[in-house]
């Protein structure tokens, strides 16, 4: 982790270009160097943070006094931080009747502050309490609903069950960052006399990071991938050397158990949507067998999405895996347990994260823990069926290298697709997509759940969204089309945004013939398309005019107009289901 010095040399030192996220910092403790830590971690991941910090202890002012500074602001993202200590100090002056109410108290302000209409479309980022063991009571504090113990756990349960109420509101979890850390090295008692900074000058850089993490994802910056070398990474021992028998795993004593249950937790990943692939310098019969066949094996074929194991080098296999999923190298995280694979990744792949494991693999898993790689901000059904579509990704990437030309490869697939607009069903994919697309994101403007449902009932937005299935199975929803009412013949699209996994296939087509068609039922004359350009989307720069728009003059950006009455549907090999 970069340490703080470090952090607030790079707040000196902010390079040129970064995009710009504003952010305000809102606490009941001292937040300068907090706020410092945040906008030296920003750089570090490629942001340059305007932020707004409120004056100590001055949570309430600002968010319900309408003229404050923080409205003023009117930053994307709001940091709330209100401590422990102060929640404690509260808590002692309290009756025991008062103590019994103070968690509801505490939550129901902060519900308040995400119901504030002013807010709807802020992301509130709530960092939650770490405990502080007084020992009024000792273990017996647990039994007692006045105590500060209890108060403190029912606190941060009911922010967790607020953040399921609310999408735009975002738990960071220090007191998960605590039990990892030790309370000795989140709080300084030294400083804090002091300075009233309840965040010690070591852990700051940790509760920045987790912050910015949440930023980042919200962004659409998160990791998409998990790439894993095997022999001493997924199992004890070098397989096409020692055999499937001598391999080290199992749930026993013995290193085997470390194997076992850093198989677990990749499990859990691929559970929750993370694309498992392996990039493997062995013979692919040999590779595959403890997948197969040991009984210990908590990972199986079915969870890896591209299995790649051959002679050639792990940057080759690692490129192959990148043209199968279609995503970006700074999606990806490779973990193999050879320090020379890991330097010679990095080197040759800009972007890809490759952690430096321990050498013990025991102590992989505490390592990883403290990564916190796999920051996200959003999560849904959908997300379990990943790994197959991207297993289905790669059978047509064999299907089509048989075919001569990709028009007959495109009509094999035999492809459907359902479009509809925003429904209760498929709004949680819309806006997690929203979130998600980088690549294929023509204005790359973020949604939240309650922003598509608006949308949905707004009469001057046309909202399209459309699923695609073929011969290998069904890719689930993988575009969203908003157009909105620019005059009585314009209409704006305001985002247009697509799956990389269904590129080639004449989706662009498809669901451009689809906006005109809708267009023309609604009397509009005209589509008016920009593109905003970001660091990922270069892809799409082109889009409007290999599509037939013409460039709009006078354009402050990167606009283009089509007429619809003179439009000729494009050709492709989708039909309507």
């Amino acid at each position: 982790m970069t340490d703080f010095k470090e952090l607030k040399r790079k707040v000196k030192h902010i390079p040129e270009g970064l995009p710009s996220v504003k952010v305000s910092l809102v606490g009941d403790t001292a937040t300068q160097f907090l706020a410092t830590a945040i906008r030296g971690m920003g750089v570090e991941r490629g942001y340059n943070i305007d932020l707004f910090e409120a004056e100590y202890n001055q949570v309430e002012r600002q968010f319900l006094d309408p003229t404050s500074e923080l409205y003023n602001f009117d930053a994307d993202f709001i940091v709330l931080f209100q401590s422990t200590h102060k929640l404690g100090e509260k808590h002692s002056l309290l009756t025991t009747e008062e103590q019994a109410r103070l968690a509801d108290e505490r939550l129901a302000f902060v519900a308040s502050v995400c119901e504030m209409p002013v807010l709807t479309n802020k992301k509130i980022i709530c960092l939650n309490y770490p405990e502080i063991e007084d020992t009024v009571f000792g273990s017996y504090a647990t039994k007692v609903t006045t105590s500060l113990t209890y108060q403190v756990r029912k606190l941060n349960m009911g922010l967790m069950d607020l953040s399921q109420q609310y999408p735009n509101l975002f738990i960071c979890d220090i007191a998960g960052l605590q039990n990892k850390l030790g309370r000795d090295y989140m709080f300084a008692p030294n400083v804090y006399v002091s300075t009233e900074m309840v965040l010690s000058i070591d852990a700051l850089p940790y509760v920045a990071s987790r912050i910015t993490d949440i930023i980042c994802a919200i962004k659409g910056q998160f990791k998409k991938c998990l790439i894993l070398d095997l022999d001493n990474t997924l199992w004890g021992g070098v397989i096409g050397d020692d055999g499937l028998e001598s391999i080290q795993l199992g749930h026993g004593l013995g290193i085997g158990k470390a194997f076992t249950e850093f198989q677990m937790w990749v499990k859990k990943l691929k559970q929750r949507g993370i694309i498992i692939c392996v990039a493997s310098k062995n013979n692919e019969e040999t590779a595959k067998e403890p997948f197969e066949k040991h009984p210990d094996m908590v990972l199986r074929l079915n969870d890896i999405a591209v299995f790649q194991a051959n002679w050639e080098t792990k940057v080759d296999n690692i490129r192959t895996i990148q043209r199968i999923l279609n995503i970006g190298f700074d999606a990806m995280v490779f973990l193999d347990d050879n320090p020379f694979e890991r330097n010679i990744v990095r080197e040759n792949i800009p972007g890809i994260t490759v952690p430096e494991l321990p050498e013990d693999p025991g102590e992989y898993l505490e390592f990883l823990y403290g990564q916190n790689l796999f920051e996200t901000a959003s999560y849904s059904q959908a997300d379990k069926d990943r790994t197959k579509q991207y297993q289905v990704e790669a059978k047509r990437v064999s299907l089509a290298k048989t075919f001569n030309n990709e028009a007959d490869f495109l009509k094999s697939l035999n492809m459907v697709s359902t479009v509809s607009g925003f429904t209760t069903f498929n709004t949680p994919r819309v806006a997690q997509l929203s979130q998600r697309s980088n690549q294929f994101n023509l204005r790359t403007i973020r949604y939240t759940e309650a922003d598509i449902e608006a949308m949905a009932a707004d009469q001057n937005v046309i909202d399209l969204s459309f699923t695609l299935e073929d011969k290998f199975g069904d890719n689930g929803l993988i575009a969203v089309i908003i157009m909105k009412r620019q005059d009585a013949e314009t209409l704006f699209v305001d985002t247009w945004f697509m799956s990389c996994r269904v590129l080639k296939r004449g989706m662009e087509n498809f669901t451009l013939n689809t906006m005109v068609e809708r267009a023309k039922v609604a009397g509009y004359k005209r589509i008016i398309g920009e593109y905003l350009p970001t660091p990922k989307n270069k892809m799409v720069e082109q889009h409007y005019p290999q599509l037939g728009f013409n460039p709009l003059e006078n354009a402050s950006s990167a606009q283009y107009v089509l007429e619809v009455d003179t439009y000729q549907p494009r050709e492709c090999y989708i039909k309507t289901k």
